[in-house]
């Protein structure tokens, strides 16, 4: 595999305005901004910001909601996000005292209604953030027993490491976000719970998960239960929380489903499309890389020839059908012919990708095709492209590049890994079609001409074909290194 190669398949994003408008739409950033709009002067604050007690009940009706003890936990969060998110400036107690007056309006309010789109999913993205950490926050019961002899919290009792935490469900919403793009990149499939907490915990060349493992597992379900519904007001995910009739009936952590269970009790997330839009976000600014289709609509053929040679092949089109919107076509075909040229390794799939760029150029390409029917590079690729729209005086190729072509074509599929059947069907067809097939391509001057004779020989179904195939390779390799 190439080194070059994206770590992720590309992500098809929605729009940046419907995005915004999504992350307004999510609860808890919409709780933030009413709550944000209702405090004034008299709202009365405790050290850190947060409501005191006295003041849920008020910002719960101010949301909608029964001024009671949920109620008051709903206001609770949409406050400290409205706080984290600079939607709300808070005062400082003064001197000894527990609590200040003088909530005024912060910057970003005014950017929810007043900015661009970008600027509405960056307030999303700090709320996000601050949700994440509530995710990784530790739990604990009995906040008294945390109290140490000097009346201080002693943390060392939480038996929480902040740093494995926050690994842990960044680890798990990666894992998310590679299910989800690579089941199309549109996010609409939703990922069982189960499956989600033994990709972080079974080891991959686990057979039969053994009773720790499948403890393990059971352990973190119960874990992103917790964080995905904390998770879920923010507009990261959609999810179907864990049965409590399961808790019920095992006890606090119920095992992994058996094969003939409803799986969809054991809950069910999935990402939103603004989900997709914050985790690779994260992605990002981790130097991961995380391409969305349209990335490389902007950049030069080089650039879309060379970024989408893994891409599957729905998200390549998509992205060939973007950069050439706008381009003028004979152009384009141009600066695309121009960038399949070379002698790299990536060149041959560059080829290939160039070829089936300009069959999305259509009929207007030809003037560009045709200048390069003499080229001992494009000539094969250009006379395949004319041939396939019945274009008239097309000339005969030279038996020199009817296997250069060859060559070509194969090294672009193995560089692409794609379905060995289909490749082996190739193989055979060309050896089949072509009487002295070997005896010609061991001495085509192509950079890939041993490595393919090579896999001609590995992968053709016909033992005694395979070895002549060993055999030219051999040749190849001997001509290229004497």
């Amino acid at each position: 595999m190439a080194s070059d190669r994206p770590t992720l398949p590309p992500v098809r994003l929605h729009s940046d305005a419907e995005l915004a408008r999504a992350a307004l739409a999510s609860p808890l950033l919409a709780g933030a901004v009413r709550l944000a709009r209702w405090a004034g002067p008299e709202t009365r604050v405790g050290a850190g910001g947060e409501l005191v007690e006295e003041q849920l009940p008020a910002a719960a009706e101010a949301l909608g909601l029964e001024p009671d003890e949920v109620g008051a936990a709903h206001a609770s969060e949409a406050w400290r996000v409205a706080v984290d998110t600079g939607l709300v400036s808070t005062p400082e107690p003064e001197g000894d005292e527990d609590e200040a007056t003088g909530v005024e309006a912060g910057e970003q309010l005014a950017l929810l209604t007043q900015g661009s789109p970008g600027d509405v999913l960056g307030v999303w993205l700090d709320g996000f953030d601050a949700v994440f950490a509530d995710a990784t926050a530790p739990a604990f019961d009995d906040f008294a027993d945390l109290i140490g002899e000097d009346g201080e919290i002693d943390v060392s009792k939480l038996d929480w490491d902040p740093e494995a935490e926050a690994e842990f469900l960044e680890g798990v919403l990666g894992n998310l976000y590679l299910l989800t793009v690579t089941d199309g990149g549109a996010g609409d499939a939703s990922v069982p719970l189960p499956a989600l907490a033994a990709s972080m915990i079974v080891p991959d060349d686990m057979g039969e998960p053994t009773d720790d493992v499948l403890e393990q597992v059971s352990e973190a379900m119960m874990r992103l239960d917790d964080q995905f519904r904390i998770l879920e007001p923010i507009g990261l995910v959609e999810y179907q929380p864990v049965d409590e009739a399961l808790m019920a009936e095992e006890g606090e952590e119920p095992e992994p489903p058996m094969d003939d269970e409803d799986v969809s009790r054991y809950g069910m997330v999935r990402l939103t499309p603004l989900g997709l839009y914050g985790i690779r976000t994260r992605m990002l600014e981790a130097g991961v890389d995380a391409p969305a289709i349209g990335d490389l609509a902007g950049k030069g053929a080089e650039a879309l020839l060379g970024g989408i040679g893994h891409y599957p092949s729905e998200a390549a089109r998509s992205e060939t059908e973007l950069w050439l919107a706008g381009r003028e076509p004979v152009a384009a075909a141009r600066e695309l012919l121009g960038a399949a040229r070379g002698a790299d390794a990536g060149s041959p799939l560059r080829r290939l990708h160039c070829q089936q760029a300009l069959s999305l150029v259509g009929a207007e390409a030809e003037p560009a095709v045709r200048e390069v029917l003499d080229d001992a590079e494009l000539g094969g690729l250009a006379r395949v492209w004319l041939a396939e729209r019945g274009a008239a005086d097309v000339p005969a190729p030279p038996e020199s590049m009817i296997f250069w072509l060859a060559v070509d074509t194969i090294a672009a599929q193995l560089e692409m890994d794609g379905d060995l059947e289909e490749l082996q069907d190739l193989i055979e067809g060309l050896t089949g079609r072509h009487s002295g097939f070997f005896d010609a391509v061991w001495r085509v001057d192509h950079p890939s001409t041993a490595d393919v004779l090579e896999a001609m020989g590995r992968l053709h179904r016909d033992k005694r074909i395979a070895k002549e195939a060993r055999k030219a390779a051999f040749k190849a390799r001997s001509r290229t290194n004497g």
